[in-house]
């Protein structure tokens, strides 16, 4: 049911209520009748909408703790869901961090790799530009 719909009926409802007590005295008030008959008269009246006051609070504390439970399952399985997906990002996060270090790794050992190898070429060229000037200056 939905808020709308409950405001509706408990509004019927206390109308109802109110327009009986509002009756009943109205008519208790106007009948010919002596006042001993009347206050008992009032009396009967009186304790029948208590009675049916609480039947209806009766029903309002059921129909409430009927809302309340549902909503403590809703939210118990929201939270549920929600660590479920926060687990699954985060092993998702854990295997992108670990592919991204193993391949920054991986570039790093193939940079030093190559820093290597080109500082050897530099160093042979080099060795070999100051054998030819020492050759050139020789002959």
């Amino acid at each position: 049911m939905s808020t709308k719909e409950s405001n509706v009926s408990k509004g019927l409802l206390i109308g109802f209520l109110t327009g009986s007590v509002v009756g009943a005295a109205i008519a208790l008030l106007y009948a010919p009748k002596s006042g001993k008959e009347l206050r008992q008269d009032i009396k009967g009246k009186a304790d029948e909408l208590l009675d049916e006051a609480e039947k209806y609070l009766d029903v309002a504390k059921e129909k409430a703790s009927t809302i309340y439970n549902d909503g403590k399952k809703k939210s118990e399985s929201l939270i549920a869901d929600a660590k479920e997906k926060a687990d699954v990002l985060i092993k998702d996060a854990e295997k992108v961090f670990s592919e991204a270090k193993e391949k920054a790794g991986q570039a790093i050992s193939t940079g030093k790799e190559t820093v290597a190898t080109e500082s050897d070429k530099i160093k042979n060229a080099f060795k070999a530009g100051v054998s030819a000037y020492k050759d050139a200056k020789n002959s």
